[in-house]
């Protein structure tokens, strides 16, 4: 019997990876995503379903409960730890989470970030795991996934037609209509 429920459960797992691929493939395409991005996606969230079949295997194999809450408390410490001092990585793989499903602008979109301190405007060039990536002037910026869901965004239409045009955003009311995008 318990090898019934681990072949079922070893299928159900496949099944799973299966429609979480497609839904995120067809969302992207959808959305008009950069495949490397789609794939970004995907492998995340494979990792995530991985673990938690992973640990359900363990469990209807007969490990315990208290062996297994030892040895995932030792493993979750030890990640811990090491995640105390990069806690901004973690935070920032769930920002493009939030990023790929939810933002509304998309890679050669023109965009500016309100931020008092710098000018950062641009065209965006990449959405990354842990950055967004804008082009301006030759130059490129990478802007962190957490701080841009913190910042209000600008989306531009058109693209600026000079290098005086992409460092002011100074454009005449024909040329671009600037649409205030609500972040989550």
């Amino acid at each position: 019997m318990k090898y019934l429920i681990v072949i079922v459960l070893i299928a159900t797992y496949a099944i799973a990876i299966r429609f979480i691929n497609r839904n995120i493939n067809r969302l992207g395409k959808l959305k008009d995503t950069d495949p490397y991005r789609i794939r970004y996606i995907a492998k995340t969230l494979n990792i995530a379903l991985t673990l938690l079949f992973l640990t359900l295997l363990a469990l209807l194999l007969g490990i315990h409960y208290s062996q297994l809450s030892v040895f995932l408390s030792s493993v979750f410490a030890v990640i811990g730890v090491a995640m105390f001092a990069q806690w901004s990585i973690l935070s920032n793989i769930t920002a493009s989470l939030i990023i790929f499903f939810g933002f509304p602008y998309r890679v050669g979109d023109f965009i500016k970030i309100v931020d008092k301190d710098e000018n950062i405007s641009g065209i965006v060039d990449e959405i990354t795991l842990f950055h967004v990536i804008i082009r301006r002037q030759g130059e490129i910026i990478t802007y962190p996934n957490t701080l841009i869901l913190q910042k209000p965004v600008i989306k531009l239409d058109g693209a600026p037609l000079s290098d005086t045009d992409t460092a002011t955003i100074e454009k005449p009311a024909a040329e671009a209509t600037e649409k205030p995008i609500a972040n989550v």
